[in-house]
């Protein structure tokens, strides 16, 4: 039995005419006649009596009917359904991120659209530092990431630019770095670096060391900290200052201070990330929103 058995019956029944539904479906009437008696043989009963100026349906066909008429319905429904699952209106979105990136408000503009225009998705966001992104996505237990790239990517790691944002200086707000401009890294040599430890952020941490040694600055590192929140705790108890993205700024911590730096200013990159191969269709439609942007700026570590 097929879907065009059922639409030919249910037209048939509507009409109670042969020759209208055959007019109303597009086909010849003699051509609709066998296609119901071939349903019929298919049953194994009479589904319609065939009366001078037309047909009725039989007890059969009543109960048959009341079954079978929300089917062509559901047929156009689960195409639609398809379709826009095909198009990425529906699915999953499995989405990494690093939590200084979440902070860059263009990320953060970049996600609240897709859930604008893609309200269908179900959006699963996952932080993690940017290697541990990068094993997830590799493993294929997130579709994307937004994540710090590296030299050390490997070469079944897609990584696509999205933009590059300065790194600013983070110190202690009972220090005595005077002024409230732009800083030279040589005003806070001697002072500890507290940064990420380097198998945990590799991009962040080599660019934090490079912009030292730019600025002829043999960096002195301080306590590694896990989190920018516990590098921000450590900076404001006095145990030495810190160099993290711009975007990071919006955490408005009590005893820390954002000081910007002289040019050249060290800037640090953020891609999407994705492993070769075809992407699902929610993660390409969300990898097609983001506007293009040139390589970045910064040099990858």
């Amino acid at each position: 039995m097929e879907l065009r058995h059922i639409r030919y019956f249910l037209a048939v029944a509507e009409e109670g005419n042969f020759t209208r539904a055959a007019a109303k479906l597009g086909i010849g009437q003699p051509p609709l006649s066998q296609q119901i008696r071939d349903l019929e043989t298919e049953i194994g009963t009479r589904l319609f009596r065939r009366l001078p100026q037309g047909a009725e349906l039989t007890e059969a066909g009543r109960v048959f009917r009341a079954a079978v008429a929300p089917l062509p319905e559901a047929a156009q429904a689960a195409i639609a359904a398809a379709r826009a699952a095909a198009r990425g209106e529906t699915g999953v979105l499995r989405l990494g991120l690093t939590g200084t990136a979440a902070l860059n408000p263009a990320v953060q503009g970049l996600i609240r659209g897709f859930r604008t225009e893609r309200p269908g998705v179900t959006l699963h966001l996952i932080e993690a530092n940017s290697l541990r992104l990068r094993e997830e996505v590799l493993a294929g237990h997130l579709d994307l990431a937004i994540l710090r790239p590296s030299r050390s990517d490997p070469p079944d790691l897609v990584t696509r630019p999205l933009l590059s944002e300065p790194l600013v200086a983070v110190v202690s707000a009972g220090g005595d770095l005077p002024g409230t401009g732009p800083v030279s890294l040589r005003d806070l040599a001697g002072t500890p670096l507290i940064l990420t430890p380097r198998e945990m952020a590799l991009s962040l941490h080599d660019a934090a060391i490079a912009a030292c040694r730019a600025a002829g600055v043999e960096p002195r590192l301080g306590p590694a900290a896990p989190q920018i929140a516990t590098i921000l705790a450590l900076v404001a108890s006095g145990l030495g200052f810190s160099l993290v993205p711009a975007s990071v700024e919006k955490l408005a911590l009590e005893g820390v201070r954002y000081r910007h730096l002289q040019a050249p200013v060290p800037t640090v990159s953020i891609a999407l990330a994705s492993r070769c191969g075809a992407l699902p269709p929610a993660a390409a439609a969300f990898a097609a929103s983001v506007p293009h942007a040139p390589e970045a700026a910064a040099p990858l570590a």
